[in-house]
């Protein structure tokens, strides 16, 4: 399994709710302009700029924007630096997290597009209620994945 996918599976995905996971499908398969590459957050995470609303973020900081409802800038840098710093604890490895952000950052967008598509897809499938179960998803966000 490659380093990215080891990495978005143990130690990213688990973090990330059911809604974060759906805005980010969504954005993937729209090719959503507001899905950025290359940098955390439009604009980008500086001091003087803490407060201002979020234009445009990566995929990991996309899932707290628009599934956790993240506005301001601040507020999804924190994001995006509790889930590497989680992620590294999970997995062990210091800056673990960089194999998924370089591979992100630096794949050609749509194959990019294509590749993580698949993983949400595949994620979303996992948490889909089995047969028998008596929960609803779509009332159910206290779940997290």
């Amino acid at each position: 399994m490659e380093s990215w996918r080891k990495v978005w599976r143990e130690g990213m995905a688990p973090q990330l709710s059911p809604a974060g996971l759906e805005a980010l499908r969504q954005a993937l398969l729209t090719d959503d302009a507001r899905l950025l590459q290359g940098a955390t957050t439009t604009p980008p995470p500086l001091q003087c700029v803490q407060d201002w609303p979020v234009e445009a973020a990566c995929a990991l900081g996309f899932c707290g924007w628009q599934g956790e409802g993240l506005e301001t800038v601040a507020e999804v840098e924190e994001f995006f630096a509790q889930a590497c710093y989680e992620t590294d604890q999970r997995l062990g490895e210091p800056a673990a997290c960089r194999w998924f952000l370089n591979w992100y950052d630096e794949t050609p967008r749509e194959e990019m597009r294509r590749q993580l598509l698949a993983e949400v897809n595949r994620l979303l499938a996992q948490l889909q209620p089995q047969d028998g179960d008596r929960s609803c998803p779509e009332n159910d966000d206290s779940e997290a994945a």
